[in-house]
C-alpha cells in the first residue's frame, strides 16, 4: 500500500506536511533546502494514531511559525 502525502500549510520557506497510511500518520515540518532547488530538509518528525490528533498539532506548529 502507498502512502499519501498532503501539505497542510506554508509559511515561507517552511512547510508542514501529513503522511499517512493505514498504520497513522505522519507529520513532517520541513524547511525548503538552500542547496537544492526542489528539495527539503525534515527538521520535525511525530507520529500521532489518529488524523485529529495531527491536525491539531499541526495548527498549533502553524500559530508557532507565523508568529517568528
Amino acid at each position: 500500500m502507498r502512502d499519501e502525502e498532503r501539505q497542510l500549510w506554508r509559511v515561507g520557506g517552511v512547510s508542514c506536511v501529513m503522511v499517512s497510511c493505514c498504520s497513522g500518520a505522519e507529520l513532517q515540518v520541513r524547511h525548503d533546502s538552500k542547496d537544492r532547488q526542489d528539495d527539503f530538509d525534515i527538521v520535525l518528525r511525530e507520529l500521532y494514531p489518529t488524523k485529529s490528533d495531527l491536525y491539531e498539532r499541526s495548527n498549533e506548529l502553524r500559530q508557532e511559525y507565523e508568529t517568528r
